[in-house]
């Protein structure tokens, strides 16, 4: 099988550069067949460092992408660039302009204004932890203080998914489904609306929970991979849903993200 062909990408930012770093995968995900390199350059504020990692990225032939506001910077990159050979992308000064013309308005030029540490910042933090404290069904109190509760059988995706939706600063509890465990009373309490029944494909189960048995050096063959065992934690949650009148997504098949756009969409939250 040939190697992938490698490609060194340069993400340059006067902030964190998480906006550059997301919108540069996004892109690159459209060619599987390049193994992406991503070299990350947060906090750069002078036109001498950029003269540095413009002599790097000529070693690297690397494709350059940033997100720099600061005024004069980005087009100090450009123009080193072109005159490097190189290229350069700018991911936010063409929105910047053409908001800036339409309103003659002056833009702020002010590097991570995205990310200030403000009241929503510290909402998101409080969410995060929120996420943490009540995951698993730790404290069944946290049901009554959430945005939403999640339940699911093992492998249904509850925790990565309560720390997705945390990070829009939604506050998210969550309940491991068991045949015959006890259900907290407190569960019966929720509003039924904030209550998200996750479910998944029997076939599906039996591949996740055999490979994790695998990656921990087990053996695949137990009663957690079995199918009859699958189907009834499955027959035990679909009663329960139907018992709580709550919103049920099938994960199988389903990223993270369009699981969590989904539950947000149901809650009427803003998933942008």
């Amino acid at each position: 099988m040939a190697q992938p062909r490698q490609l060194y990408l340069f993400l340059i930012s006067d902030s964190v550069g998480e906006t550059g770093f997301k919108l540069t995968q996004a892109a690159m995900a459209q060619f599987p067949e390049i193994k992406p390199i991503y070299e990350r350059y947060p906090f750069v504020n002078t036109k001498e460092k950029i003269d540095e990692l413009i002599e790097n990225a000529k070693e690297k032939d690397a494709i350059i992408t940033h997100t720099l506001v600061t005024q004069g910077l980005s087009e100090y990159l450009q123009i080193e660039a072109a005159n490097n050979n190189l290229t350069s992308i700018d991911l936010l000064s063409p929105l910047v302009r053409s908001v800036s013309k339409r309103f003659e308005l002056e833009p702020t030029h002010e590097a991570g204004a995205l990310h200030h540490l403000n009241e929503t910042y510290f909402d998101r933090i409080s969410a995060m932890e929120f996420a943490v404290l009540y995951d698993d069904g730790k404290d069944p109190r946290g049901f009554l203080e959430a945005d939403v509760v999640l339940l699911g059988i093992s492998r249904t995706s509850k925790t990565p998914i309560s720390l997705f939706l945390a990070n829009r600063n939604i506050k998210v509890a969550n309940l491991p489904l068991v045949p015959q465990a006890h259900i907290p009373d407190e569960l019966y309490q929720v509003d039924p609306k904030k209550i998200i029944g996750l479910t998944n494909d029997p076939k599906v189960l039996n591949n996740i929970r055999r490979e994790r048995m695998i990656a921990y050096g087990l053996n695949p063959d137990t009663t957690y991979s079995d199918m009859d065992a699958i189907k009834k934690e499955l027959a035990f949650a679909k009663a329960l849903y139907r018992k709580l009148g709550c919103y049920v997504i099938n994960v199988a098949n389903r990223s993270i993200e369009e699981t969590a756009t989904l539950i947000m969409e149901h809650l009427g939250l803003d998933h942008y």
